[in-house]
């Protein structure tokens, strides 16, 4: 039999009382390591601990499985699995994200079906009737029947991965691939001020980049609010059900300061249209405070009308020069996009990165409940 437990939210990482975190984040790491075989992911229980902590716009509580003979005050090292739920409060408040994972040791023991069905029932007594969930994937299927590809042509995941089979046996639809793309550092500096001069030149006088690293400054939250709710629903979805985030001042400042409370930095560049005095663009790095040597590339976006600029090619490699500058210990940084993203997959191949892996993103709909 598995105990299905939520992982409390102390006050620090290291009381008795963060026993479960502890070991929800070790287990999670471990499942990690076995999917990537690579670190760069490893997370710390202080960076989970702070984004654990539940804001105005999403609740974010997280699980562990535990074997029936654990003890009342479990120990670390009991963890056998562990569970994420993601339930937004604002908007999307139909919406559920859900992940599990077993410890590679302990599978084939109805462990992450615990895990899973734990998370379900909560969510949907929350009233949550859209669902999603992602299977990750250390590289892309080859074409063939041994696939199964997105129903938008563009991507593919082994049908025969644990995690697909279990997907596809409950109901769930594949809906979307995104490409793991990874970028070697560092890259030759000359190729990239040229990248840089040459996006600069297209984009011409009426633009020009400002950069910042940390809290977004007070004068451009509110233009950042702009574009984080544009960016929210204004990317390749397939056919995942989400509904534009409503982003304002106060929610900027909530995303910094949580960033801040797991310990993390971010880096942003965005593009300046001159005459309007408005940002139109931005790409941001995420820096986790567990190593120097390992960065996200988040968010890259640019408003429609201000498409075809070259910005989003301009923002990025100007950013990529500070992160050498700045952090010049970086060996890697990692990024997804939607398989079906061309424009920006062609700028992430022409800067250097290579796909090295992929994520099915998957979507379950349910009745909604009777009133």
């Amino acid at each position: 039999m598995t105990i299905v437990r939520q992982v409390p939210v102390t006050a620090t990482a290291t009381e008795p009382a963060a026993a479960l975190l502890r070991g929800y984040v070790t287990a999670m790491n471990a499942v990690t390591r076995d999917t990537w075989v690579v670190d760069d992911f490893r997370r710390e229980p202080d960076e989970v601990l702070g984004a654990m902590r539940p804001t105005p716009y999403e609740l974010r509580p997280r699980f562990v499985a535990l074997a029936d003979d654990a003890d009342d005050e479990p120990r670390p090292d009991q963890v056998l699995g562990w569970g994420v739920l993601n339930l937004p409060q604002r908007e999307n408040t139909s919406w559920a994200y859900l992940q599990v994972g077993v410890l590679p040791a302990a599978r084939g023991r109805g462990i992450g079906t615990a895990l899973y069905d734990a998370l379900f029932a909560i969510a949907l007594e929350d009233d949550r009737t859209v669902f999603w969930t992602e299977t990750e994937h250390a590289s892309e299927a080859p074409a063939g029947p041994d696939a199964l590809v997105a129903p938008t042509g563009s991507g593919r995941v082994p049908a025969d991965d644990a995690g697909v089979r279990f997907a596809r046996s409950r109901g769930w639809r594949l809906e979307q691939v995104e490409r793991h793309s990874r970028l070697e550092l560092p890259v030759d500096a000359d190729r990239l001020a040229r990248q840089r001069a040459d996006a600069a030149a297209v984009a011409g006088a009426g633009y020009r980049t400002i950069s910042w690293t940390g809290p977004t400054p007070a004068l451009w939250q509110d233009a950042m609010a702009l574009l984080r709710t544009r960016m929210s629903a204004g990317v390749p979805l397939a056919g995942l059900v989400y509904e534009e985030d409503q982003w304002d001042a106060a929610r900027v400042r909530d995303h910094d300061d949580q960033l801040v409370a797991r310990g993390m930095q971010i880096m942003v560049t965005a593009a300046l249209h001159e005459e309007s005095g408005e940002l139109v663009a931005y790409s941001e790095f995420e820096i986790p405070s567990v190593t120097w040597d390992f960065v996200y590339q988040g968010d890259t976006f640019v408003l429609p009308p201000h498409r075809g600029h070259r910005l989003g090619m301009l923002v990025k490699a100007v950013n990529l020069q500070r992160l050498a500058a700045d952090l010049p210990d970086v060996r890697r940084v990692s990024t997804w996009n939607a398989e079906e993203n061309d424009h920006m997959l062609a700028i992430n191949v022409a800067l250097g990165f290579r796909p090295a892996g992929c994520c099915g993103s998957w979507q379950l709909k349910v009745a909604e409940p009777a009133p």
